[in-house]
């Protein structure tokens, strides 16, 4: 490495921290992009607040008639739909403070409070599905009497409610994973009342009460399912594994083929939130060719062809044999149009390192 090339390893991204520019170094924020992820942030507000609304008041007269009718379905019901509101609630706070500018400390604002929530909806839903699968299998054992008539009536009216709430949510912007979360709660709940209803015609017509305790166990399950998903969703983000579907090795050999380019090193892929992607970088190009030309050249694939229009690429030249000792440090896989990928430790390999 010569001293003119001033090579500091100030790409690399693996800290959710937007590298430094070096020699050659730029910061892609997408043109047109604009981080416009917040998209009509002020009608999602009126989206949710309005389903928030729906939501709380029916709550309150399902609880009643639910301890009135002795129905675990319906109490179960209750208690999904106070999470329903809590992660509007939730949704709301994150949409407000994930809006707010960068500022001191916090580089990328607060984007990330939207994942938080998203996880909150996650494990509350979790914790809920055990809860209640504990209590229908006690029931199911000593069932209690059930009045079948206000649970079929408070089935259907919950079906209608959630419905509409379902229907706002979904005007909304649903990339955003914390919006998904709370329309996974409403959606949970639509399919919860439908097995509420049947459960309450099933004992109005039969007196089998353990229908009730059946239909709570759906509820469970329903919840468990999009309770996993939110945690794991989350938790890619947190972690800063790459977008799903996006492999950072079939990327790094993009990149290679680009004519010009004798090494890529130090390549991160992860996401800023749900919906806003980002990429970095370390490329080595072969002497006298123009740094900047091919910058804009994987700029442009990097956009095109996987959406990555936050790019930050540190882009240098090879020198004779020094690049084959370059970046001796280099985080994750090093990547060579003639001998394919090779670890950081400078073993070959043709397979990519599995993505988290």
């Amino acid at each position: 490495m010569t001293a003119g090339q001033d090579h500091r390893h100030t790409s690399s991204a693996s800290q959710s921290a937007t590298p430094s520019p070096g020699h050659g170094a730029t910061t892609s924020a997408g043109h047109g992009h604009g981080h416009g992820h917040g998209v009509k942030a002020d009608a999602d507000r009126k989206l949710l607040s309005g389903a928030l609304a729906l939501i709380l008041a029916f709550m309150a007269a399902e609880v009643i008639v639910g301890f009135a009718a002795g129905s675990l379905a319906l109490i179960t019901d209750a208690a999904h739909m106070l999470t329903d509101a809590a992660a509007i609630a939730l949704a709301l706070i994150a949409i407000r403070l994930s809006a707010r500018p960068p500022a001191g400390g916090f580089t990328y604002g607060l984007k990330r409070v939207e994942i938080l929530s998203a996880q909150a909806n996650g494990i509350t839903l979790l914790l809920l599905a055990a809860f209640f699968v504990y209590e229908a299998i006690n029931r199911m054992i000593h069932p209690p009497e059930v009045e079948g008539a206000l649970v079929l009536i408070t089935g259907v009216v919950g079906i209608v409610v959630n419905l509409i709430a379902a229907w706002l949510i979904s005007k909304a912007n649903r990339s955003s994973l914390n919006v998904e979360g709370a329309f996974q709660h409403i959606l949970n709940d639509l399919f919860a009342f439908v097995a509420t209803a049947i459960a309450g015609l099933v004992v109005l017509l039969t007196g089998f009460a353990q229908a009730d305790s059946i239909a709570a166990l759906i509820v469970a399950a329903l919840m468990l399912k999009a309770g996993i998903g939110l945690v794991r969703d989350s938790g890619r983000i947190f972690l800063e594994a790459a977008p799903a579907g996006l492999d950072p090795a079939a990327v790094g050999a993009e990149l290679c083929a680009v004519p010009g380019v004798v090494e890529v090193h130090d390549l991160h892929v992860w996401e800023i939130t749900s919906g806003e992607p980002a990429a970095s970088a370390h490329i080595l190009v072969r002497e006298g060719l123009d740094c900047h030309q091919i910058r804009g050249q994987i700029e442009a694939l990097l956009a095109e062809r996987h959406q990555l229009t936050h790019s930050t690429l540190q882009v240098d030249h090879a020198s004779g044999d020094e690049w084959d000792v370059h970046c001796s440090d280099a985080h994750g896989v090093v990547h060579r149009p003639a001998t394919g990928t090779i670890t950081a430790a400078g073993t070959e390999s043709d397979q990519a390192i599995p993505s988290l």
